[in-house]
């Protein structure tokens, strides 16, 4: 009787997979794509579920389960890292609460560049004022989420509406389905890497595209040198214990760690998720501080993907979240110990 109640739970959620593909080549107009503007400096941002954020981000109601589906899918990517960095996140250090006092040290770093405060400026010679480099967030193996529309990323920018932003997604799957942006630019001294340079994405936001490991960019010093108070790299289901990417990895992330920046990962699944962690704990030996527990994402898509290859395999974009960083170790003074 277990086995055939799971057994309709599965039929249940393939049919609604199914009807939700069918959705998208339906031809009808997809309201829900139409995306909110910059946020009024007066209205605070409700980060606790998507209706609450929608709600405060002013998107125009969708009023059907399969609306918020389509939505949440794409949405869930700048979303999901917003959430993390945000001063109004959802993840706080209450009682259990997800957030370590590692990661409010490190997240605070982030956070004062990120909701800086007024600085007297003003269009004229006079208000002329001293402004600070953009807040880099490196993508790191990206796929789907390179080829997401502009506009879709353009929502992390009006959360940080007066810091500036450089979203940098490296990979070597990273111009996947963005075939019209071929052939890539040529490697010359000035753009070693033949980077894609979409500077006019929002006034306050710069994309690139790099198709390269991020390891052996690393290894150049090209973006060096990393500053916490700037920097952060995010990882979406990069698959670190997966015994079919984990050697991908394996090169990659000591580089991560030594950097001492904060690392926003992922997972398909809870599954997903500890595999990793178990992968990063075998391969740091211990070396690392966990910044936000692992747990659901609040902001995962509410859309269930499929695996061709095996139906029984449902998984949601996004639906867990975790952060770590190289561990850092207080200086002592001689004699103090």
């Amino acid at each position: 009787m277990d086995d055939y109640e799971a057994h309709l739970k599965i039929c249940d959620t393939l049919r609604q997979i199914n009807e939700d593909d069918h959705d998208l080549h339906s031809g009808r107009f997809f309201g829900e794509f139409e995306y909110a503007g910059p946020q009024v400096e007066e209205a605070l941002i409700n980060m606790t579920n998507w209706d609450t954020f929608l709600y405060t981000r002013a998107f125009d109601a969708i009023n059907s389960d399969r609306g918020m589906r389509q939505a949440t899918r794409l949405l869930t990517y700048p979303i999901t890292v917003g959430s993390v960095l945000h001063e109004l996140s959802p993840y706080q250090m209450q009682k259990d609460g997800r957030l370590t006092v590692e990661g409010l040290k490190s997240f605070s770093a982030l956070r004062y560049n990120l909701h800086p405060p007024k600085s007297g400026g003003s269009g004229d010679v006079k208000g002329l004022r001293v402004e600070p480099p953009p807040v880099r967030l490196f993508v790191l193996g990206a796929r789907a989420e390179s080829s997401l529309p502009r506009n879709v990323w353009v929502q992390l920018a009006h959360l940080f509406p007066t810091a500036k932003l450089h979203v940098i997604l490296i990979g070597p799957e990273s111009m996947t389905n963005r075939d019209d942006e071929f052939p890539l630019p040529p490697r010359t001294p000035s753009n070693p890497f033949g980077a894609i340079v979409e500077d006019r994405v929002w006034p306050t936001m710069k994309i690139s595209t790099i198709v390269d490991y991020y390891h052996t960019i690393h290894k150049t010093g090209y973006f060096a040198p990393y500053d916490p108070y700037f920097d952060c790299f995010v990882l979406f289901h990069p698959g670190l214990g997966h015994p079919a990417s984990s050697h991908e990895w394996a090169e990659t992330v000591p580089m991560l760690l030594e950097t001492k920046l904060p690392i926003i990962a992922t997972g398909y699944t809870q599954a997903d998720m500890e595999r990793d962690i178990d992968w990063v704990n075998k391969t740091a030996g211990g070396e690392f501080d966990i910044l936000l527990k692992p747990g659901e994402n609040a902001f995962r898509s509410l859309r269930w993907d499929l695996n061709d290859m095996d139906p029984q395999d449902v998984s949601a974009g996004n639906w867990g979240v975790w952060a770590f960083r190289g561990k850092r170790y207080e200086a002592t003074h001689k004699g103090s110990v």
